[in-house]
C-alpha cells in the first residue's frame, strides 16, 4: 500500500464522533492535569493546611480517579456516550469552579457551615465523577466510530492526543500563575470542560452500537469484581505493583511542596511538571523498539526499579534543574513499564475476560495515589519538619520502589503464571 493509499485510508477510516471526543478528551487531560500541577500547593499555601493534610488531599484527587474509572464505563453505556460526556463536561466545570472557588469570599457561609477537610474532600469527589465517565466514552467512540483497519491508528491517536493534553496543562497553569493568581488555573479548567460540554451538545452524535455486546451493567461490574478476587495470582500482582504508583504519584503531590519549601520558593512547579509527558511523547517509540524483545513482566521490573532510582538525582544534587533530570528518568521508567504492564495483563486474563482484567488493571493506580498522599504528607512532616532531614523523603520514595522491584522479582521467580509472548 502506498503512503498516499494509507493516508486517504486513515481520512476517510474516522467518522465525525471520533474526532469529537477525542478533541474533548485532549481538552479534560488538560485541565486535569493543570489542576493536578498546582493542587498541592494551592491547598497548602492557598488555604493553608499543612502538609500532611495537603499531601493527603492530593492523593485523595487522583486516588478516587481510578477507582470510580471501574464502574464508569457501566454508567457510560446505560446513559449513551452522547448524554455520558455531557454530564461528565457539566461535572466537571462545576466541580473545577468550585475548587477553585472555596477560599473566596463569596463562599464564606458554606465553609463557615462545613468544616475545611470535609468541604475540599467533597469537593474532590466530583472532578473523578466526571472523569469516571469521559474515558470510557472517548475509548468507546474510537472503537465505534473507527473502521476495522485503522482502528489501532485511532488508538494511537487518543494515546497522543492524552499525553499532549497531559502537556499542556501544566504549561497552562504555570502561564495563568504569572498572570494572575493560582485560582485562575481552576477556573480556566473550569472553562475548557464547559466549552467541550457545548461542543459535545452540538457536534457529537451517538457512535452505532457493536453488535457484538456492550460495556458490562452494573450488576455484571459487581460480578466482575469477584471474579477477580477469586484470583489471588492476579490480585497479588495488583497489590505488589502499587508501589510502583506510590513512587510515581509524588511527582505531583510531594515535590511541588519539597521544591517549594526546600530548593526555592519562587519555583515554576507546574511547568517543572510538564517535564514527564514531554519526554513519553518524544521517547515513548524510542524505548518501545529498545525494550520490544524484553518479556513484558520484565520491562515492568525494569521500569519500576528506574523510576525508584531516579529520585537519588534529587538527593545527591536538590536544585530545579535536578528535579528536572529526575523526572526525565521517571518518564523513562513509565515507558519502559506501561504498555508492557498492560499486554501483560491482556495476557493474562482468562479467555473472555480482558474487559474485565483491563478494567481493574486501574486499581494499583488508585490505591497508590490515595496511599501516596498519606505517605508523603508523613515523610514531609516527620523528616522535614520535625527532623530537619527533608533528603529522607526521597530516600524513603527510593526503598518503596527497590522493595517493589525485589517483591516483583520474588512473585516472577515463584508465582507468575507464564503468558504467551507475541512473535
Amino acid at each position: 500500500m502506498t503512503f498516499s493509499q494509507r493516508f486517504e485510508e486513515i481520512r476517510t477510516g474516522f467518522e465525525r464522533p471520533f474526532w469529537i471526543a477525542n478533541a474533548s478528551e485532549l481538552f479534560e487531560r488538560l485541565s486535569y492535569y493543570a489542576v493536578f500541577a498546582v493542587l498541592a500547593r494551592y491547598l497548602h499555601e492557598g488555604l493553608h493546611f499543612d502538609v500532611e493534610r495537603a499531601s493527603s488531599l492530593t492523593g485523595m484527587f487522583g486516588g478516587w480517579v481510578w477507582f470510580l474509572a471501574v464502574i464508569g464505563g457501566a454508567v457510560a453505556d446505560r446513559l449513551g456516550f452522547r448524554r455520558a460526556l455531557s454530564l461528565a463536561y457539566l461535572i466537571l466545570s462545576f466541580a473545577y469552579f468550585l475548587l477553585g472557588s472555596i477560599g473566596a469570599p463569596w463562599f464564606s457561609p458554606v465553609r463557615n457551615a462545613v468544616p475545611l477537610v470535609t468541604l475540599v474532600a467533597i469537593v474532590l469527589i466530583f472532578p473523578a465523577l466526571g472523569v469516571a465517565l469521559v474515558k470510557p466514552c472517548v475509548v468507546g467512540t474510537t472503537a465505534r466510530a473507527s473502521k476495522e483497519n485503522v482502528r489501532s491508528v485511532g488508538y494511537s491517536i487518543y494515546y497522543t492526543l492524552v499525553n499532549v493534553g497531559s502537556t499542556a496543562g501544566p504549561l497552562l497553569a504555570s502561564w495563568a500563575q504569572e498572570h494572575g493568581i493560582v485560582e485562575n488555573v481552576f477556573r480556566i479548567a473550569a472553562l475548557s470542560v464547559f466549552l467541550m460540554l457545548f461542543l459535545v451538545l452540538l457536534l457529537f452524535k451517538e457512535p452505532r452500537r457493536a453488535a457484538e455486546g456492550e460495556t458490562a451493567s452494573l450488576s455484571q461490574v459487581g460480578k466482575n469484581f469477584l471474579t477477580v478476587l477469586s484470583n489471588p495470582r492476579f490480585m497479588l500482582f495488583l497489590l505488589i505493583f502499587t508501589g510502583y504508583w506510590i513512587v510515581f504519584w509524588q511527582e505531583f503531590i510531594a515535590l511541588p511542596l519539597y521544591i517549594s519549601v526546600y530548593i526555592d520558593p519562587k519555583a515554576d512547579t507546574a511547568r517543572i511538571l510538564a517535564t514527564d509527558p514531554i519526554v513519553v511523547i518524544c521517547f515513548t517509540m524510542v524505548i518501545g523498539f529498545l525494550t520490544k524483545r524484553m518479556h513484558a513482566f520484565h520491562a515492568i521490573v525494569l521500569g519500576t526499579l528506574i523510576s525508584s532510582l531516579a529520585w537519588i538525582l534529587l538527593i545527591v544534587h536538590p536544585s530545579v534543574w535536578m528535579a528536572v533530570a529526575t523526572l526525565v528518568v521517571v518518564a523513562i521508567g513509565e515507558i519502559t513499564q506501561a504498555p508492557r504492564y498492560y499486554d501483560y495483563i491482556s495476557r493474562l486474563a482468562p479467555p473472555g475476560q480482558q474487559g474485565t482484567y483491563m478494567g481493574f488493571a486501574f486499581l494499583p493506580l488508585g490505591i497508590g495515589s490515595f496511599i501516596a498522599g498519606k505517605f508523603s504528607g508523613w515523610l514531609m512532616h516527620h523528616f522535614g519538619e520535625e527532623l530537619h532531614q527533608p533528603s529522607m523523603v526521597w530516600w524513603s520514595v527510593v526503598a518503596v520502589g527497590v522493595a517493589t522491584t525485589l517483591l516483583l522479582w520474588i512473585y516472577n521467580r515463584l508465582v507468575r503464571v507464564e503468558t504467551e509472548q507475541p512473535k
